[in-house]
């Protein structure tokens, strides 16, 4: 499948859009976090963790799938390739793994918003979501630095698709 140039750009608009989008949420969250374990307000705890809720399946999670997508499709369709280049193969499975922590991780968030709900556990010590919050900033971060600065290097399944290439124009 080639893109045409059209489709190409207003699917890399989509994903950086996407890409981006997400990892600006995500920062929002890291911030709200460390304010929280470095206040000695408990409501901050509480708030972070509502907002973790109300933005997990509504932001987080449609700007994931969004970036997972629009990346495969960039990867089908243009000479990067899905599999050919190991930044591309690398950045892929970032993303998949992020986007399947977030998704498994939205139950946690589910259940502690849920019990801060309860007027009866104001008070009550809130775990951290930072190594969360703060390694899916990282991973996010480490994928648009990939796309950026395109390591070399060809997967051998790359390597093949490029001598197949070149025999067939070669008469």
């Amino acid at each position: 499948m080639v893109l045409t140039s059209a489709l190409r750009k207003f699917l890399l608009t989509l994903h950086v859009i996407s890409s981006l989008g997400w990892a600006g949420a995500v920062a929002v969250f890291v911030v709200l976090d460390v304010a929280a374990l470095t206040s000695t307000d408990p409501q901050l705890g509480r708030l972070l963790w509502l907002a973790l809720q109300a933005a997990a399946w509504s932001l987080l999670v449609p700007l994931a799938f969004s970036t997972l997508l629009t990346g495969v499709l960039l990867g089908l369709g243009t000479v990067w390739g899905l599999f050919r280049h190991y930044w591309v193969l690398f950045k892929l499975v970032l993303t998949l793994v992020a986007t399947v922590v977030l998704v498994l991780y939205t139950q946690t968030i589910q259940t502690i918003a849920g019990m801060l709900r309860d007027p009866a556990m104001t008070g009550m010590d809130l775990p951290s979501a930072f190594l969360h919050t703060g390694g899916g900033l990282f991973v996010l971060l480490l994928a648009t630095i990939l796309a950026i600065y395109k390591p070399r290097g060809m997967t051998r399944y790359g390597q093949r698709k490029q001598l197949e290439r070149r025999r067939q124009t070669v008469p």
